[in-house]
């Protein structure tokens, strides 16, 4: 089990140095001379739909973690004790309802950050 956290943890570390890396291309715009206007424009928008795509996969991967291991650990609990299997299974389908909303408020966010920003 802690070899899984070490590949989960190398894999968040990877993608924060990769947003890292993405800094730059996001900075304050300066004073651009009239041709490079659009190559400008261009790593704007590159710059979003990177930012977006960071967005909803760490939410997505995130969100696909937490409903693997709450459904894991339901299916547990049913085995070791059949006879609370309603209350088991209520509880996990508000939790996997919950973790849902958070990767669906990731993709809002994205899609604030495409259009708005």
């Amino acid at each position: 089990m802690k070899t899984i956290w070490k590949h989960v943890f190398a894999a968040l570390l990877a993608l924060l140095v990769m947003s890292a890396a993405a800094v730059p291309a996001l900075a304050a715009e300066e004073d651009v001379p009239s041709e490079a206007a659009a190559a400008e424009e261009d790593l704007t928008i590159s710059g979003k739909a990177l930012a977006a795509a960071i967005v909803v996969g760490l939410a997505a991967a995130g969100g696909a973690i937490a409903m693997g291991m709450g459904i894991a650990k339901s299916v547990d609990g049913i085995s070791r004790q059949p006879e609370a299997e309603g209350k088991i299974r209520t509880t996990l389908m508000l939790g996997l309802v919950f973790v849902e909303t958070v990767v669906i408020y990731a993709l809002i966010v994205a899609i604030l950050i495409i259009f708005v920003l």
